[in-house]
């Protein structure tokens, strides 16, 4: 599949990895993607998990826990099968397929396991790993601005507050078609465009944009406090 980055050196993997068990029982002789979801289920777990661990040293453990919770499971990885559009791939039952099954949530979740336990074998862990953030690396970010004191909208939101006595403005433009969208957004405060992020929901660009002008306008408060103390070290050695 284009769609996952890679090729696989061992193509019978990608398909079991795509074969539900309605279509085994239909097919003499086939293997269900089952004991490939056990396997990418424990891939997964490991992946996010190292990598909010090196990512987010501040994020305390139980913070890590509800992170990871929020993109491990069914729903999560629902959504990212849906985006690469992995249910048109999947092999299923004729009685699975006329009800809908390429769009259930639960057949894409497990489906998305199964494909990251076929690269993991395929491929091994690095692999694996590079699948994983390529598909969810954005989320990551998103699902960790919260808990962690990340959410750069909130802090600009506090700042402008303070400083500007205003709420800051933001416009967003989207552009690709609807299962690989990206959002474009810009961020406006007291007159100026002061920051801009893009990402794969509006979020995470507004988040983006957030981030940018709040890391700006820290910087600018810092020079202004440093030559502020100049000034009057300055006046005092007089």
């Amino acid at each position: 599949m284009q769609r996952l980055g890679r090729s696989f050196v061992d193509a019978d993997l990608l398909a079991r990895a795509l074969a539900h068990r309605s279509w085994c029982a239909e097919t003499e002789g086939a293997l269900s993607n089952e004991r490939l979801e056990f396997l990418g289920d424990a891939v997964l777990g490991l992946v996010v998990t190292d990598h909010l661990f090196r990512s987010y040293p501040d994020l305390p453990e139980g913070e890590l826990a509800k992170v990871r919770a929020s993109l491990v499971n069914s729903e999560a990885l629902a959504e990212v099968a849906a985006e690469i559009e992995l249910g048109s791939f999947l092999l299923l039952g004729k009685g699975e397929a006329a009800s809908g099954g390429r769009e259930k949530p639960s057949i894409l979740s497990d489906a998305m396991e199964a494909v990251i336990g076929a690269v993991y074998i395929d491929g091994g862990w690095l692999a694996a790993a590079e699948l994983i953030m390529r598909l969810l690396a954005e989320r990551i970010d998103e699902a960790a601005a919260g808990p962690g004191g990340q959410d750069y909208k909130t802090r600009l939101q506090e700042l402008a507050a303070r400083r500007f006595d205003q709420l800051p403005r933001y416009t967003v433009l989207d552009e690709g078609p609807d299962h690989a969208k990206r959002f474009f957004a810009t961020v406006f405060l007291a007159g100026r465009e002061r920051g801009r992020g893009e990402g794969r929901s509006k979020k995470q660009a507004e988040q983006g944009a957030a981030r940018a002008a709040w890391t700006e306008l820290q910087r600018q408060i810092t020079e202004e406090l440093a030559a502020s103390n100049e000034v009057i070290g300055s006046g005092g050695d007089g």
